[in-house]
């Protein structure tokens, strides 16, 4: 304490500026007053005139504070931005009418990009799923049934698909795989051919029952009125269709529309449809055979294998063939390095290769660098007559597989499309007598013929051609 005196005492007695002290204490600065005075000095700042600025030059902060010193003041503070929180009790009930955050925040939230306009549209409830439809289950009991003359040499497994329309094709193969099925008191594979008299033996089935025939929806009777445009010739046991080019006879990848499909309109009451007997490619053109009973199929099947059938094909193609009329006779087989089915000329005893006969005959060319050739194959390889033109060196006009002939170009107005039309078939009716089809030029062949001034009444020479 007396060190605390001393000290003071000491500083009192330090001698003062003169000019100051000569002063009045009034005239004297502030700082040098406060000095005399023993007060602690007050740092000077200079005042300055307060710039005048408009809402807009206002810094960010100063309006943002502005506009919430002018807001209302809600029963829980200030209006909106301010952040005081409300009485713990009113919190409590603020939580009972909770809403989950997400609807909270997306409902602050501006809408964007049109999300305002879809908000304002009712949401429509998802719709119901549709029932399914109600099967009925039909078991049966062991049969033993008699194989009639419609179904001689007809295959196990095509038996009983015609027998009991309701079977899938892994039910048939299960029963015969596991000897439930037998033909003559033995086991049976389901390739195997019945002969008619044959007695086979039926396990306990369980069938869907048969759906009743109803009326057709829009797009089935659409495909049923197609199928009819098409149709050359029709009876109770057979169908002639005129193919057009681009529509597949039976599906494949990718593929939702072909022949095969479009005959599910056709199926009857006791789920037979129409049955496919041969094929042609999908961009030919022209007659396709259909049976439309189990009893026609087997008979005309019978007749193509036993090639009683009888086929003509019309075709353009690059240059004339030397001579005028012939007969090709190749092994054909199935080229493995594509992806695609290609058909080369292979040599007898080759894996796959198949032998193949074509005769050709020239009707009418036109200034030697076009000829229209009447075609009649006596095998029925994949891609025979595609194939066998192209080996002779006069592929068919617009063949995106086989046309390898370089530095030719097509003569102006025709189109790039396969000009291979199944002009005609001929073939034994199952129940006597002869069915003889003709199908007429597609579009875009009879285009091409009329620009070449190709006469297509004329005579056929591959009438002459002889019988194999």
């Amino acid at each position: 304490m007396s060190r605390r005196i001393k000290r003071t005492q000491t500083r009192s007695d330090r001698p003062t500026d003169r000019r100051s002290s000569e002063r009045p204490k009034s005239e004297r600065p502030k700082s040098e007053a406060a000095r005399s005075s023993g007060a602690p000095a007050k740092r000077e700042s200079a005042k300055r005139e307060p710039v005048k600025r408009t809402d807009d030059e206002r810094p960010r902060r100063e309006r943002f504070a502005g506009e919430r010193d002018a807001a209302p003041r809600s029963e829980f503070g200030r209006g909106k931005g301010d952040r005081v929180r409300a009485p713990r009790g009113e919190r409590e009930d603020r939580r009972e009418s909770f809403e989950p955050r997400g609807k909270r925040a997306a409902a602050a939230k501006p809408a964007r990009f049109g999300a305002e306009r879809s908000a304002r549209k009712p949401v429509a409830a998802p719709p119901p799923p549709k029932p399914e439809p109600e099967t009925t289950v039909l078991p049966t009991k062991v049969q033993t049934v008699v194989v009639s003359a419609d179904e001689n040499n007809m295959r196990v497994d095509r038996f009983l698909e015609a027998r009991f329309p309701g079977l899938s094709f892994s039910h048939i193969q299960r029963i015969v795989r596991k000897g439930e099925l037998r033909v003559n008191g033995k086991r049976a594979d389901s390739k195997d051919r019945l002969e008619e008299g044959q007695t086979v033996r039926i396990p306990p089935l369980k069938l869907d029952a048969p759906k009743v025939a109803g009326v057709l929806s829009e797009a089935e009777q659409k495909t049923l009125d197609s199928l009819e445009a098409m149709t050359l010739y029709e009876d109770d046991d057979v169908l002639v269709l005129n193919k057009p080019a681009g529509l597949a006879v039976q599906g494949g990848s990718g593929m939702t529309r072909h022949i095969d499909q479009m005959l599910e309109v056709m199926r009857d009451a006791k789920g037979q449809k129409p049955r496919l007997v041969h094929r042609i490619d999908r961009e030919t053109s022209g007659c396709l055979l259909i049976a439309k009973t189990r009893f026609a199929a087997t008979h005309l099947t019978g007749a193509f294998r036993h090639r009683s059938a009888r086929k003509v094909y019309w075709a353009l193609v690059a240059g004339v063939p030397k001579p005028k009329q012939g007969r090709i006779s190749t092994y054909l087989a199935k080229d493995e390095g594509e992806d695609d089915t290609i058909m080369r000329v292979a040599a007898h005893g080759d894996e796959g290769a198949s032998h193949a006969v074509t005769y050709y005959a020239v009707v009418e060319a036109s200034a030697n660098k076009l000829a229209w050739v009447s075609l009649k194959p006596v095998t029925g390889r994949t891609h025979q007559l595609r194939a066998h033109m192209a080996h002779i060196g006069h592929p068919i006009v617009g063949d995106p597989k086989y046309f390898n002939i370089e530095n030719w170009s097509l003569p102006g107005g025709l189109q790039n499309r396969l000009h291979l039309l199944a002009r005609r078939i001929v073939i034994p009716h199952p129940r006597g007598g002869v069915i003889d089809a003709t199908a007429p030029l597609p579009p875009h062949m009879l285009q091409s013929w009329n620009l070449l001034g190709l006469e297509h009444d004329r005579f056929d020479p591959i009438e002459n051609a002889p019988e194999e």
